[in-house]
């Protein structure tokens, strides 16, 4: 009995570093910019932009949810884990349907990170579609003298 209680504290003294380094190693996730802002855009045209990240820690980074601020937001965002150093990005695709004005939306990320959430903001102002001016004058080609 002596023996086998210690031949598990010798056990427990190796492993007990390894343990350690597990928790240290966790995933760090860095943002190359959190706004973007489209300048103008028109009414009933979607606007995409790219926001692009890089696992700056030790762990896999996992996303478990990508939630944005309302309906007229579309994210998509990789599934499958983003290993150390590897970079990846979250699609923001705003479609303003008939709205017309400045607008800025927050999309949440969540992960495994040791941050737990960051917040991206897309932003800019909805402008109608210019329309062509008419001539008042209508010009008939053919028929002649």
């Amino acid at each position: 009995m002596r023996k086998l209680i210690a031949f598990f504290a010798f056990c427990s003294l190796f492993a007990l570093p390894f343990a350690s380094v597990a928790q240290d190693a966790k995933a760090e996730i860095v943002f190359e910019a959190t706004t973007h802002d489209f300048g103008k855009i028109f009414q009933g045209k979607q606007a995409i932009h790219e926001f692009v990240f890089t696992n700056k820690g030790k762990a896999p980074l996992v996303l478990s949810n990508v939630q944005p601020g309302c309906g007229c937001t579309t994210p998509e965002w990789p599934r499958e884990p983003i290993m150390p150093g590897q970079k990846a990005r979250i699609k923001a695709i705003y479609n303003p349907g008939s709205y017309k004005g400045q607008f800025s939306k927050g999309i949440t990320v969540y992960s495994n990170a040791t941050t737990g959430t960051v917040q991206l903001t897309i932003k800019g102002t909805v402008e109608e579609i210019p329309v062509e001016p008419q001539s008042p004058v209508k010009l008939e080609s053919g028929g002649g003298f």
